[in-house]
């Protein structure tokens, strides 16, 4: 008897609106995408954040608060990408510890 491998192949929809609507389907983004838009937008937000340290340091801020508010906003995207980056190294070398 033999056994087929599974085919896996993305689900999607086939509807129409009984409005008359039709929505166009999204292109479907991979993984390595996904962690490159964030891994894109935690590196804007630090720039920002330095272009608005900068901008204080050159006495063109009026309130500090801005200042704070996008460094904070830097450091907590920077915080989650580490910890996002450390539980993928640990889900990786424990897949390399399973005994096969």
């Amino acid at each position: 008897m033999q056994i087929e491998p599974l085919q896996l192949t993305p689900v999607t929809m086939h509807a129409q609106s009984h409005l008359g609507e039709t929505k166009d389907a999204e292109p479907v983004k991979t993984f390595g995408e996904y962690i490159t838009d964030a891994l894109g937008k935690t590196n804007k937000l630090q720039l920002e954040a330095e272009e608005w340290k900068a901008a204080l340091a050159a006495g063109q801020v009026e309130d500090i608060s801005q200042v704070v508010v996008a460094s904070q906003k830097a450091d907590i995207a920077l915080q989650l990408t580490l910890q996002l980056r450390n539980q993928a190294i640990s889900a990786y070398q424990e897949i390399m510890r399973m005994q096969v």
